[in-house]
């Protein structure tokens, strides 16, 4: 069995780093993302994904909380945090342009582990909490929606 530890912290600290390819290195070839703003297939796709977060957030990083491991499975809890200073695609395919506002968002993951690699990981956050702290206010439609 393999330790879901060491590839998730090399996660954590390739994305403090904005590190994309030391992020990318952590999953396997064929990895699979899935997050309320976006879904990416092989370590490619997967970079993009967090490319995208850290050009709006340039001052990104993640803060863990806590951790649960069970065999090959961790779900981490964590905070991100930054200051939005470039566009934000929003969940529904909207874009937040750059506000200058911080954020401080709070999160989980759950990531499945196999051979040192991320083979799985489901990212879960408030959207309507990332949209608040950036000064958008959803309609009603968008709100149900996302409710």
């Amino acid at each position: 069995m393999s330790d879901p530890r060491r590839p998730l912290e090399l996660l954590r600290k390739a994305f403090n780093r904005h590190d994309l390819d030391g992020l990318a290195d952590s999953f396997a070839p064929a990895a699979v993302l899935v997050a309320p703003d976006g879904v990416g297939q092989g370590r490619d796709e997967v970079a993009s994904y967090y490319g995208a977060f850290i050009e709006a957030f340039p001052d990104a990083k993640c803060t863990p909380w806590a951790l649960t491991i069970a065999g090959d499975t961790m779900v981490a809890e964590y905070t991100l945090s930054g200051t939005h200073k470039g566009a934000y695609l929003m969940p529904g395919g909207g874009v937040a342009e750059a506000t200058g506002r911080p954020i401080l968002v709070r999160a989980c993951s759950v990531s499945v582990v196999e051979d040192e690699l991320i083979v799985s990981h489901r990212i879960y956050y408030d959207q309507l909490e990332v949209g608040a702290q950036l000064g958008g206010a959803l309609s009603f439609e968008e709100h149900e929606r996302l409710s």
